[in-house]
């Protein structure tokens, strides 16, 4: 296995862990500007949002827009994205199937024309390398098609926590699916029905039709 590199953001965030371990920065202080942070830690502006991005989503770091960035805990919470990394497939399946109806009737109301095109492209993807039997190709046009619905759905959350559900959606294809792509041709009409559900605004009906796609009712 190749070794990976830790990214200067990772370095910032194990040095501001190490930093509040030692109650440099004790819980309830605001950690200093940006700009005294980029000259402390000797990097750029990106690394040191990025690092703090990190340290807020283990539940270290509290952002208050316009007030400043707080410490909170001296411990890490373990992330959504590690704690599915962890789970069975099963339980992912579950998240999607709570998820997909309410991000396909949301896309149907605040989809833009440029939304649209998004996903229709996968669709159309999904549909060739399906009729080719190019499984990989298709089943990453498949997770690519209901990402850019979740794209279109207007609720940055709710795409958010769907992105982390897709990464793990792949491994379960190749599974249950064995390099084949006949599920796949099956399934395209109903994916086209969501599409034109979500194209004429049609909430309800795009809700429908995507719990039927996570419980495989074609």
């Amino acid at each position: 296995m190749q070794i990976q590199r830790k990214t200067l953001a990772q370095e910032v965030a194990d040095r501001l862990i190490e930093g509040i371990s030692n109650d440099e920065y004790a819980i309830g202080e605001k950690l200093p500007i940006e700009s005294e942070l980029m000259k402390i830690y000797g990097v750029g502006r990106s690394s040191i949002r990025e690092a703090i991005k990190i340290l807020s989503i283990q539940g270290i770091l509290s952002v208050q827009q316009g007030v400043g960035t707080f410490v909170v805990s001296k411990n890490a919470h373990e992330s959504l994205d590690s704690q599915m990394n962890k789970a069975q497939i099963e339980e992912v399946q579950e998240v999607r199937s709570l998820l997909d109806s309410k991000i396909a009737a949301k896309a149907a109301i605040n989809r833009t024309e440029e939304d649209l095109e998004t996903i229709k492209n996968y669709l159309n993807l999904r549909n060739q390398f399906a009729e080719q039997n190019l499984a990989t190709e298709c089943y990453q046009a498949d997770i690519n098609f209901h990402l850019a619905i979740a794209e279109a759905c207007g609720n940055n959350l709710l795409k958010e926590i769907y992105k982390i559900a897709t990464k793990h959606i792949m491994s379960s294809f190749e599974t249950r699916h064995h390099n084949n792509t006949e599920s796949f041709k099956i399934s395209q009409k109903i994916h086209t029905d969501l599409f034109n559900a979500i194209e004429n605004g049609d909430a309800e009906k795009a809700s429908v039709i995507a719990q039927k796609i996570v419980d495989q009712i074609y």
